[in-house]
């Protein structure tokens, strides 16, 4: 648990739990196991945003319809300042910039399409370089949108994928440094649902995303 009163609950979900149930599943969630949890004291969890099952970090849940409804309309809204950081595959030549992005979802994926495509979604994120490696790049990456594995299919899409990240780079398999996606959901902010005030949320960096950035470095430093 990173946050918790009567209205809403923000965890630190580990990479590898789903955020919710798959049908026909038995296979846990970060909502099933909060659901168990808020039980005996005769509470609610409903999922207001979901990150990726591969992702880690902080993810945001309600207590009641009421609550879930308010912060629903502000992810529709875009107004919550989501963080992530990201570890991608080779040197970005650009400290800081914006993708844009027009995707369609075809089943599990997102399908590059242009602006011209009528069922294409926008796609759009910010971005800033943290640090540079001989061959990666660790990147602070603000959602502006919220797609589905949006911020893995944009990268993918500007031939820089995240390390990890076999779904949309099959090569990323063979990565032995980190065994999932190299994503994390590092910091959020929202209005809290009944006092109007600013709630902000920092989730620290898991063990094995700091093992990638140290392995990392120490290749960095091995070069020169």
């Amino acid at each position: 648990m990173l946050y918790e009163d009567d209205a809403v609950v923000v965890i630190d979900k580990p990479a590898g739990l789903l955020a919710v149930p798959v049908k026909g599943s038995d296979a846990p969630s970060a909502l099933s196991l909060l659901v168990a949890r808020l039980e005996p004291r005769r509470q609610r969890a409903l999922i207001a945003h979901r990150i990726d099952r591969f992702a880690s970090g902080a993810l945001l849940f309600a207590k009641t319809d009421r609550d879930r409804d308010g912060l629903v309309r502000q992810f529709l809204a875009h107004t919550p300042v989501r963080r992530y950081l990201a570890v991608l595959r080779g040197r970005l030549g650009v400290e800081a910039g914006t993708l844009v992005h027009y995707f369609r979802r075809q089943g599990m994926y997102q399908q590059l399409r242009t602006v011209r495509d009528p069922e294409a979604t926008r796609a759009e994120l910010r971005y800033s370089v943290e640090r540079l490696f001989p061959d990666a790049s660790l990147v602070q990456v603000e959602l502006v949108t919220g797609l589905q594995n949006q911020i893995r299919a944009q990268f993918s899409a500007m031939g820089h994928p995240v390390i990890g990240d076999r779904k949309y780079h099959r090569e990323e398999s063979s990565e032995p440094l980190i065994a999932r996606v190299a994503l994390h959901a590092a910091h959020l902010q929202f209005v809290h649902p009944r006092t109007g005030e600013s709630i902000t949320i920092d989730c620290k960096l898991p063990s094995d995303f700091q093992h990638l950035v140290r392995e990392l470095s120490r290749s960095s430093r091995a070069r020169r």
